[in-house]
């Protein structure tokens, strides 16, 4: 095929975050269609797409050309002054040519961050003059500083910036950009530039600026830019490009505007034919790790391991015998070889050093987690906490011999800890080998219909409607959502404005809208990170690498994950207030795992707090399964997906002895033993490949990879060696093809066995210590969840289930976050409205340099009331602090002043020597005062005022005063709500916490209420004619009754409004019969068999119905006759919500 004779040098990308439209594969595949032999790729400031662009073009048969359009700085990239610098940035083009150019482009772009940063990653003269070997430098659009000249008619200036630029690329490095846009400017321009390249031979070059693909994409674009800049299409102030000739034009229309310069479009091909930068994929840069006695890697990782392993023999031989040693010394001797013909010695070490390093310094490490758990090595120089071959894991599953890769271990830290453990490595690698990860957010479909909706300046209303429509499905696509919405069909259909919205949003979706820093990622280089990569700040200042995870690996650089885990902070602390309260030390990498009163409290379903066990789902599961060992949790854990959560059933009633168990083969016994028969791991597949199919372990894991992933041609190659496998071990064919079968089905669903056991770790560990230590456990999860008012709510209200009182903050008895008092919980200090660390630091350092404060007095006269000035005081008094020393919360509020006045001048006496002569008592007495004899505060008053400096009702809560009827008349709570299915109608009760009142298209209001219940809180939408019957409600602090039906369009279900009532109105209203909602799909024979039994012992006199709904569109509605009338009460409700779900039964 012939190649085209032009090619773009000056393309944006959507890399050019919110102002390139161009995703690459689109410009790809448009660069063929032009059969163009190469193309640019020049973002602004960056080169977040470097790996991807030069990866795709090459895929293409495309030769990418790496560039950058660069900002130069009026004078130096250190200024700063707004006056010299904003709006007077220099647009500049570079290309790369060779590898040293790639070097310098990446340093000046990391410059531009790191050193320049200022609105934009800015470079100056001074750093081009140093970096600009090995580029070629073009004069840039409009806002180039050649161009800018030629517009104020400065040509002197334009011809001296001229000049300079030459001297700094070179000769022929350097040229002048010519285009074709339709901005009357832009001919001047060209005109300067083309007298300018005569006179000085500096040759020009024809480009188009592309920010977009095609012209139709011109007014996304637009609007594009109207997101960037928080604008909209209604704006006349708004940024925009003035015309629509900013797409990838055709090599004809180039040849064709450029006829005048036919120079211009051969120097284009020049260009290219001199750009010829090689990126090496081929080489990993592990970072060095010191030996200090001289030996190499691979011999200190296996010293490590071999005392590390006989460290741990004492427990792993406890339940065994001699021939197990044999068996873990084969195992490490393997591994230690595979390790080190990859060349991995070094990454052992490294994790091995900074896991110790966390561990010697009290900052806890989990147990494992992904497929690392599965390395004995691990194991033994104590990266993990998990026997692999005591659980059955398999090193290849985590590092495969037959493919080459890096090893990828991920570490959860405390996470108080772990950014100490970010500032080790940087310490001990060098700050300039060692940085976070880019990530870059995408305009998925939800989020791109509302930015493009406030661009095109659509009320927020019908935006939000039209957002809700669109399944809850992870990465939907509009197309998707469009096919499986009818409504949202009809929507496009029948309105225009809609029409214009979803297409606008299918031209912006899927582009990159923003970068972050990766949650967990770091990279360690083996030189200054400059020399491989790019680097830059982000958001929040942290230096991050300019590449995203998957291109750092693609060059060869090692990135390690320090996940930071809110558990492993609750498990200090809850140890912490062991030691401290009752001097017991808990080994928990020791604790027995058959203890029976922490499975006792799972089959209960008593698992808030417990890691990965506490959602409403875990506990109906763990009630029904009534786990009796570890094994039973690391399934559940591995269970509990969509998808293998179809298996739940059967996994259970096996287990239960409800279901035969049967084996295909004697070969899957030992293998599926465990999980009832079931395939439930990966390594399970792994075992039966093996087992069945003589694959070595290593054959396995590509199986499993296979078949994991559905690649149906691979499948059928790999099917032929499995079913000669099972001919060689004497399985017939028909058996074999059925255990092909069953591993096609379950590979697919599989989860990493290696994973769940490590996070079936975690989960024990903190079901262990809820079960023996409670009150430590739920004051440590409290303080975990200091900051989500939600889960405060939710957690205080488990407490009290549990029998635990949750304390008001105590002067004599808080410290800063939540603390174990006696047998109670007590709040903290800092939880409190107003009071800020200097005031609790200047409170517990009074109290401990000294005795527990004896009055209100005393108080003031021992602490720094600069500090802990009047208006602490009043936030303390209003939510109990002082209770201990008054009871009398108003008396203390009514007298507080006086009390004050008197204390400071005690100190100023005090201070002047006035009373240098008497003694403390003497002079305590002298300034004794009375506060006023006034009665307290009516209890609503007081909960009130305690809601409003903590955020939570403490002492009391104005439901509890409904007792147990309160669930007579609802079936659904705050936390209930996550789990209901959408347009399910529910019954709530809470109090009004929050109102947003909104003006509607028609001028009316509604409102967006959140209602709070002892469970935490829910958002209730109330549509205006419902709001204008139920204002006064909705304003009022009256407990309230509201039905309604869930919408669950959003990430948070909502509840749309159909009633509100005052809750002790609908208390009066007696019930008259019984219904019981249940969905056929997840009710089992079983289920109802059970449920008729609940009626054999709960009969009364009232009809009862059972409602059997299909899908959530159907249903059916029997009734259970005169003979199976039945009692209304809690117990009923309770026992056939645990068969069927919460929220199964209603009272009507």
């Amino acid at each position: 095929m012939k190649h085209a004779d032009f090619v773009h040098l000056h393309v944006h990308t959507q890399y050019s975050l919110l102002d390139g439209a161009i995703r690459l594969d689109d410009l790809f595949e448009k660069a063929k269609e032009f059969a163009m032999p190469a193309i640019a790729m020049t973002d602004h400031g960056n080169m977040f797409g470097t790996v991807e662009f030069y990866q795709k073009a090459y895929r293409n048969g495309i030769k990418p050309i790496i560039g950058c359009e660069l900002y130069v700085a009026p004078k130096s990239r250190f200024d700063r002054d707004p006056r010299s610098t904003l709006g007077n940035n220099n647009h500049l083009v570079v290309l790369v040519r060779n590898a040293e150019g790639y070097r310098n482009l990446m340093k000046l772009s990391s410059a531009g961050y790191l050193e320049g940063f200022y609105y934009r990653p800015r470079v100056d003269k001074e750093l081009l003059s140093q970096l600009s070997g090995g580029l070629i430098g073009m004069s840039a659009c409009l806002h180039g500083e050649i161009a800018s000249h030629l517009i104020r008619g400065n040509r002197d200036a334009a011809r001296r910036a001229a000049e300079e630029y030459r001297d700094i690329f070179g000769d022929e490095n350097f040229y002048l950009e010519i285009m074709e846009n339709g901005i009357p400017e832009q001919t001047i321009v060209n005109e300067g530039l083309l007298d300018l390249s005569r006179e000085l031979s500096i040759p020009p070059v024809a480009t188009n600026d592309c920010h977009y693909l095609n012209r139709t994409d011109a007014e996304a674009h637009e609007i594009l830019l109207c997101i960037q800049t928080g604008k909209t299409m209604d704006d006349d102030d708004r940024m925009r490009l003035q015309t629509d000739h900013f797409y990838l034009k055709s090599p004809e229309e180039m040849k064709a505007a450029f006829e005048y310069c036919p120079e211009a479009i051969e120097n284009t091909v020049q260009i290219a034919a001199r750009c010829n930068c090689t990126l090496d994929f081929d080489h990993i840069y592990l970072p060095r790790f010191e030996i200090h006695n001289g030996t190499s890697p691979d011999e200190h990782l296996a010293r490590l391991a071999r005392e590390g392993l006989e460290r741990l023999m004492p427990k792993i031989l406890k339940e065994g015998n001699g021939d197990l040693r044999r068996t873990y010394e084969e195992r490490l001797a393997s591994e230690l070889e595979i390790i080190k013909s990859m060349g991995f010695p070094g990454y052992f070490l490294i994790v091995s050093d900074f896991v110790n390093y966390a561990k010697k310094n009290n900052i806890p490490v989990g147990p494992g987690r992904g497929s690392a758990a599965g390395s004995l090595v691990a194991y033994a120089i104590g990266i993990t906490d998990i026997d692999p071959i005591r659980y059955k894991l398999f090193f290849e599953r985590f590092l495969n011999p037959d493919r080459k890769s890096m090893p990828d271990i991920d570490i959860d830290f405390c996470m108080e800890g772990r950014d100490d453990i970010i500032h080790y490595v940087t310490e001990k690698y060098g700050g300039d080998r060692v940085a976070q990860i880019i990530t870059f957010g995408k305009m998925q479909a939800k989020a791109v219909v509302r930015d493009v909706g406030r661009a095109l300046n659509i009320s927020y209303g019908e935006v939000d409607r039209i957002a809700k429509l669109i399944p809850n499905t992870l990465n939907i696509t509009l197309d998707d959502a469009i096919k499986q919405e009818p409504r949202l069909r009809e929507e496009e259909k029948k309105d225009e404005k809609v029409r214009k919205l979803l297409a606008m949003s299918r031209s912006l979706e899927g582009l990159k809208r923003h970068s972050s820093t990766h949650a967990a990622g770091v990279v360690i280089s083996d030189k200054p990170l400059v020399e491989r990569v790019p680097i830059c700040k982000s958001p929040h200042d942290d230096v991050v690498t300019q590449f995203s995870m998957n291109d750092l690996q693609a060059v060869g650089l090692t990135k390690f994950d320090f996940l930071g885990l809110k558990t492993l902070t609750v498990i200090k602390n809850t140890l912490r207030f062991i030691k401290e309260g009752r001097g017991i030390h808990i080994d928990i990498n020791n604790i027995p795992l058959d203890d029976k009163p922490t499975y006792e409290l799972l089959v209960k379903g008593q698992s808030d707090g417990v890691f990965q066990l506490e959602s409403t789902g875990m506990k109906e599961i763990l009630v029904t399964m009534k786990p009796d060992c570890i094994e039973d949790i690391i399934a559940l854990i591995a269970l509990y997906r969509p998808g293998p959560m179809s298996m739940v059933p059967d996994f259970i009633a096996r287990k239960q002895g409800r279901q035969g168990i049967t084996y295909e083969d004697g070969h899957l016994e030992n293998i599926l033993k465990e999980t009832y028969g079931v395939i439930v791991y990966q390594e399970q597949v792994m075992q039966i490949a093996g087992a069945v199919g003589g694959y070595t372990m290593a054959e396995a894991d590509n199986l499993r990879r296979v078949m994991s992933k559905k690649k149906p041609a691979e499948m059928e190659l790999e099917k032929p060696k499995f079913l000669e496998g099972a001919k060689k071990k004497k399985i017939n064919e028909r058996k074999a093809e059925i255990i092909w079968k069953h591993m096609e089905t379950f590979a697919e669903y599989g989860f990493n066995k290696s994973h769940s056991t490590a996070y079936s770790m975690i989960s024990y560990q903190t079901a262990y210590l809820k079960a023996h230590h409670p009150v430590e456990f739920m004051a440590a999860l409290l303080t975990s969840e200091k900051n989500n008012r939600d889960n405060i709510i939710k957690y205080i209200s488990s407490c009290k289930d549990m029998g635990i009182n949750v304390l008001p903050p105590d002067i004599n008895d808080s410290f800063r976050d939540f603390s174990v008092s006696g047998d109670n919980i007590r709040f903290g200090l800092a939880a409190v409205k107003n009071v800020g660390v200097g005031a609790v630091d200047s409170i517990i350092e009074a109290r401990e340099d000294g005795e527990k404060f004896t009055s209100f007095y005393d108080f003031c006269n021992r602490v720094d009331l600069r500090r802990v000035n009047k208006k602490v005081l009043e936030s303390l008094i209003k939510c109990g602090a002082f209770d201990s020393l008054e009871k009398n919360r108003r008396r203390l509020m009514e007298g507080y002043e006086r009390v004050v006045d008197m204390a400071q001048k005690r100190s100023r006496d005090l201070a002047s020597g006035q009373f240098s002569l008497f003694s403390t008592d003497d002079i305590k007495s002298d300034y004794a005062i009375e506060l006023p004899d006034v009665p307290e505060w009516e209890q609503d008053q007081i909960l009130a005022n305690e809601k409003d400096m903590l955020g939570f009702y403490i002492t009391g809560h104005p439901l509890l005063q409904f007792g147990d009827r309160l669930r007579m008349v609802i079936d659904c709570d705050s936390e209930a709500l996550m789990k209901r299915e959408d347009g399910r109608s529910v019954t709530i009760a809470g109090i009004v916490s929050n109102v947003r009142n909104v003006t509607t298209k028609r001028k009316e209001t509604m409102a967006y209420v959140t209602i709070e219940d002892m469970k935490g809180s829910s958002m209730v939408i109330v549509f205006s004619d419902l709001y204008r019957v139920a204002f006064s409600l909705i304003n009022s602090d009256e407990p309230l009754l509201v039905k309604g039906m869930v919408d669950s369009g959003e990430e948070n279900p909502k509840i749309i409004a159909s009633e509100i009532i005052p809750l002790k109105d609908a208390l009066k209203n007696p019930f008259t019969s019984v219904h019981f909602m249940i969905d056929v799909e997840r009710a089992k024979s079983h289920d109802i068999e059970l449920l008729r039994d609940i009626l054999q012992r709960y009969k009364g006199k009232h009809r009862g119905y059972i409602h059997l709904i299909a899908d959530n569109r159907t249903e059916t509605v029997i009734s259970l006759g005169n003979r199976s009338t039945v009692d209304i009460s809690e117990d009923i409700r309770i026992e056939a919500d645990i068969i069927f779900g919460s929220g199964t039964t209603k009272f009507l």
